[in-house]
């Protein structure tokens, strides 16, 4: 019983059991599977980045109750030193961005997007600190930006570092990559479905039963983080929705149709001053955005922030027609002018913004003509917040869930689908309206573009396929060997230079044996099968060695054969 304990107790022996165990692990993340270690990793690092996003939220509320900029009876005028700081604001942006490294200066979910097509989500960490300050800047100096953006940026960085740090599988770090991404969202608004499907239709792009569970996980961890902080709250709670009679909805119609081509409108004009603007210098950029949302301040307070004042201000009976054209003009030249001259921050709360006050107009419009629609001024208010988010980010799906979480009321399904279907189709078939987010990646000469077959094979790892019943020798033991050796196993052989050969038969002479020409490549074992693919893809034949954190550590063996034949299998 003394020998076994002391045997259990062997230093060797239980390196030799924890490697096995991280080699067993690292297999199963490997895979394109459903697994519990991967949804334990996905839980681990969703609290990390709800963790970032709490505190960014805390110090914006915090800032908030310092300026009062969120309360309804602000007025802005010469006078009151916070119609200047979106000035201060300027300064403080460049100033960050001077500090910070000009290799990291791209944020965004469009630089989020790219990261995640090309490069498995993997995104440095040094551009966290700038997106951090330099969104919370903005927002806490009245720029119209939304809040998403920075949420969508700090979760993707946080998972994927962690995920990077413990030296994970390249296909695994991309699906915590994007459970990141839906911890931030659900922290963020406290919707929790809205976020898993944002992060499938915007971000992913496909659906895989096997990203599902993470960041279905890595959602709920978001929004019960939010909760204990910040209370369960439904931001749009507030707001009076009834439920439509079918009589009216021939009038959704119409108001669909407009909703489209306005959505189309406001894309074209944020992309083509971001396309003006691209090669400007950052300071002027900035200098002209704040100037901008200073004179739009002064004149139309309401217009300004993210959402709030706007939507609050939308749903005020006692607002008329003139005024809500009023906000709705500089609404959207606050925005335009801020996210299109580099103002760090998200676009769905200015969305929301503006769609509560368009919806609110085509409200007051249809009560003039048809008064029985007086009762549902709220439901309007809604809707174009819906159509706007959803033809906007071509994220139809997850605007409806969204504002259904927002507002805590299934009653707004029903006509926000009715009226989705007509600006949809008429702003993308009609005007040619794509996703902002891709046309900005367009602009910028951001990659996002992966062929199907690529994509397919970078979901699993080379640990999930490769052969690891291999043998590695020194070349000073090559005399040692001959044909007898164990057939199961491959025969690795390192030269004096560090190259790898394979060890088979001579052409001319089976029994006697000869190394491979040419030095197999290597990969490390964080690699997909695309990365295999892209090294032996020109010669359609071939190995791979494959090592484990050190080059000399090689763990496995992989064929042209074998990733064919996932091919072939239909597993990629």
């Amino acid at each position: 019983m003394h020998s076994t304990i002391k045997k259990l107790l062997n230093t060797q022996s239980c390196s030799k059991a924890l490697e096995y165990f991280s080699s067993d692990f690292r297999d199963l993340l490997s895979g394109s599977k459903t697994n519990v270690q991967l949804c334990l990793l996905a839980l681990a690092f969703a609290i990390v980045a709800s963790s970032v996003i709490i505190l960014f939220r805390w110090l914006l509320q915090t800032s908030f109750e310092i300026t009062e900029l969120r309360h309804s009876d602000f007025v802005a005028d010469l006078a009151d030193w916070r119609s200047y700081l979106p000035l201060l604001g300027v300064l403080l942006i460049w100033l960050t961005a001077r500090l910070a490294s000009r290799r990291y200066k791209q944020m965004g979910i469009a630089y989020v997007l790219h990261r995640y097509k090309l490069h498995y989500g993997k995104i440095p960490l040094q551009s966290a600190p700038s997106q951090f300050l330099q969104a919370l800047f903005a927002l806490a100096t009245n720029f119209s930006v939304g809040r998403e953006g920075p949420a969508i940026h700090l979760g993707a960085v946080s998972a994927s570092v962690i995920a990077q740090k413990f030296n994970l599988p390249d296909n695994s770090v991309r699906i915590l990559s994007a459970s990141g991404v839906a911890a931030g969202i659900a922290a963020t608004f406290n919707a929790p479905l809205a976020a898993v499907i944002f992060v499938f239709e915007v971000i992913i792009r496909e659906y895989r039963i096997h990203y599902f569970f993470p960041i279905l996980i890595s959602a709920v961890c978001g929004a019960l983080s939010s909760q204990l902080v910040f209370g369960d709250i439904h931001e749009f709670g507030a707001i009076n929705i009834n439920d439509m009679p079918l009589g009216l909805y021939p009038t959704l119609l119409a108001d669909g149709l407009l909703l489209g081509c306005f959505a189309a409108l406001l894309n074209s004009s944020l992309l083509k001053i971001t396309e003006i603007s691209q090669k400007w210098p950052l300071f002027p950029k900035l200098l002209l955005a704040g100037v901008i949302t200073t004179a739009v301040g002064i004149m139309v307070p309401q217009a300004l922030g993210s959402d709030g004042l706007a939507i609050t201000t939308a749903i005020d009976d006692s607002v008329g027609l003139t005024f809500l054209f009023a906000i709705l003009f500089a609404k959207t030249i606050a925005t335009v002018s801020a996210i299109g001259l580099g103002i760090p921050g998200g676009l769905i709360g200015p969305l929301y913004g503006i769609g509560a006050v368009l919806g609110a107009i085509l409200a007051g419009i249809n009560v003039y003509l048809f008064p029985e629609s007086a009762p549902y001024v709220g439901l309007y208010t809604i809707i174009g917040m819906t159509v706007m988010m959803g033809v906007c980010l071509n994220a139809p799906l997850a605007a409806l869930v969204a504002l259904l979480e927002l507002t805590n009321d299934a009653n707004i399904l029903l006509p926000a689908m009715f009226v989705m279907i007509p600006a949809f189709l008429l702003a993308f078939q009609g005007f040619n309206c794509r996703s902002i987010l891709l046309r900005q990646l367009d602009l910028m000469g951001l990659g996002y573009r992966v062929p199907p077959l690529n994509l397919g094979l970078q979901k699993r790892g080379v640990r999930a396929v490769m052969e690891k019943q291999i043998k590695v020798i020194d070349e000073s033991l090559l005399q040692q060997m001959s044909t007898s050796h164990e057939n199961e196993q491959k025969v690795l052989v390192r030269t004096v230079d560090g190259d790898i050969h394979i060890l088979q038969a001579s052409d001319n002479n089976s029994e006697e044996l000869m190394l491979s020409s040419a030095p197999l490549k290597i990969l490390p074992d964080t690699a997909t099968l695309d990365d295999a693919y892209k090294l032996l893809a020109p010669m359609r034949t071939g190995e791979i060695t494959i090592y484990q954190k050190d080059p000399h550590n090689i763990v496995g063996l992989i064929s042209w054969k074998m990733i064919y034949k996932e091919v072939r299998k239909g597993h990629v």
